[in-house]
């Protein structure tokens, strides 16, 4: 299926540092909810993460998930972007997933956050993995 066009203010809203929901369920259909850091890259949204963490053992056995991202007022015109479809799990190659990790930090921490401990504790993390949401289904509002 083809992704579907995202307009640009949909894509301009999606670069500003606002926190999304990514919801996931698990293979038995338990509904999860957690927000995450995102970045809007090459018609994708991705989101860095652990492995041992839940949001990541929900995509193992059902990759269908969805993120949505939102503010009180309206900004550009836009109070909301929700992206559906299904994720893929990205480890390798290694520094390619360290690089776009570091985008994503970058985004929500600047340059000069990005040097501080946690976020380069974070980097260099063998846990590391890419989620990589291509949308199939787009609504903005």
């Amino acid at each position: 299926m083809p992704t579907p066009e995202i307009t640009p203010q949909a894509q301009e809203f999606l670069s500003r540092r606002l926190i999304g929901r990514l919801a996931t369920a698990s293979a038995e259909g338990q509904p999860h909810v957690i927000p995450v850091w995102f970045l809007w890259e090459n018609n994708a949204i991705w989101i860095s993460s652990y492995r041992s963490t839940r949001k990541i053992i929900d995509l193992e056995s059902n990759s269908k998930c969805a993120l949505v991202v939102d503010v009180d007022d309206a900004q550009g015109g836009l109070t909301a972007v929700m992206l559906e479809g299904r994720a893929e799990l990205v480890s390798t190659p290694e520094s390619a997933v360290k690089e776009r990790i570091e985008r994503v930090y970058t985004k929500y921490l600047g340059p000069q956050g990005l040097l501080e401990k946690d976020p380069q504790t974070w980097l260099n993390s063998p846990e590391n993995v890419l989620i990589k949401l291509t949308p199939t289904r787009v609504k903005a509002w």
